[in-house]
């Protein structure tokens, strides 16, 4: 690796890199990506929805939120049975990692907590990385995870912090921070990134990848959604975001995050081909797939297992094996380091400073 892991990126550094002639900047991103990952190689995950709807929250995007009629109906915890069999199946298809994603607020303690960690453990058992997706998280709850043997944990920033309040009011971007911050105690790997076409500016895309680049250490895997517009929430009539910013997230987010695995996730679905290569081609070196032509709800639309075996055949990329990040080293800084580095504190730069 020749780049050094950079927390201290400028609004007037990213804008520059993200508004460089196109070609360009996907040859660079490419550069950087060759430096730290296997170009050939692809991380896949499946998202389970282990609880479905009736969030409290009123994320303005979200299907499963309490506050729309999205026509998603609420469902119990699943039966870890059932997740053990979706997880079997996704193992079959050359998945890597399965992510366990609950419609809370927040995690609390007792008995449905305590089935999602025996549901980690089990999974775990059948030699998949598990990642969870279940809220915000108390200094205990993340140990508890830790222990059970929790891969990754998923906390996206959504966007930038001054955007975030006109998307949610029953949490703060704040509230996001810390939450990082507890998962940062541990040796729980970090997911984190956003969604782009909620009707945020460039400038907040870019403040919230200064943001994700000044945690330390950085997020092992960063996130970029595109908005599924699911009818019956507030942002349904939203413009479609063009390809071409999609390549340019894409790109800036393999530059300043170059240990990272970005992931080209939620809206992949509606990506040409030709875009999803050139998208990996820049940088994204993981994605959501499925057994059903649906991520999460049937609001989330998701390339199938069939189809993603298609195209990673035609563009010669192979499926990384589970844990074999964690075996070479994790390609990007140490969660020991990083918590060195900052003397412990592992929220972003610009929010310790506060």
């Amino acid at each position: 690796m020749t780049e050094e892991i950079r927390h201290d990126w400028s609004l007037v550094e990213l804008r520059e890199i993200h508004d460089m002639p196109l070609l360009e900047l996907v040859f660079r991103a490419a550069a950087v990506h060759r430096r730290h990952h296997d170009p050939r190689e692809m991380q896949v995950s499946k998202l389970i929805s282990i609880k479905t709807g009736a969030c409290p929250e009123d994320c303005a995007y979200c299907a499963q939120s309490s506050r729309y009629s999205t026509g998603v109906a609420p469902e119990k915890l699943m039966d870890k049975a059932r997740v053990l069999e979706i997880a079997g199946a996704a193992k079959e298809a050359g998945v890597s990692r399965v992510c366990l994603g609950a419609a809370w607020r927040s995690v609390r303690d007792g008995e449905s907590f305590d089935r999602v960690l025996d549901m980690v453990r089990s999974v775990t058992d059948m030699g998949l990385e598990v990642c969870c997706t279940l809220g915000m998280l108390s200094e205990s709850q993340a140990r508890r995870l830790e222990d059970a043997g929790l891969y990754a944990y998923n906390h996206n920033l959504d966007s930038s912090a001054e955007f975030y309040e006109t998307i949610i009011t029953t949490r703060t971007h704040a509230d996001r921070i810390e939450t990082i911050g507890r998962v940062r105690q541990t040796s729980v790997t970090l997911c984190s990134g956003g969604i782009i076409g909620l009707g945020e500016s460039v400038e907040d895309r870019l403040k919230m990848l200064q943001t994700l680049a000044s945690i330390r250490p950085q997020p092992e895997s960063v996130p970029i959604n595109v908005l599924s517009k699911v009818p019956g929430t507030p942002m349904a009539g939203n413009a479609d975001v063009p390809d071409w910013d999609v390549v340019r997230m894409i790109a800036t987010a393999r530059i300043v995050m170059p240990g990272a695995d970005v992931r080209l996730t939620a809206g992949r679905a509606r990506l040409s081909a030709a875009v999803q290569a050139l998208c990996f081609l820049a940088g994204a070196n993981s994605i959501f797939s499925s057994e059903t032509e649906f991520m999460l709800t049937k609001a989330v639309p998701s390339p199938s297992y069939e189809a993603d075996h298609a195209l990673m055949s035609e563009l010669g990329l192979r499926y990384r094996e589970p844990f074999a990040r964690r075996e070479a080293g994790g390609g990007g800084e140490s969660c020991e380091a990083g918590r060195e580095a900052s003397g412990g504190d592992a929220r972003p730069a610009a929010v310790a400073a506060t």
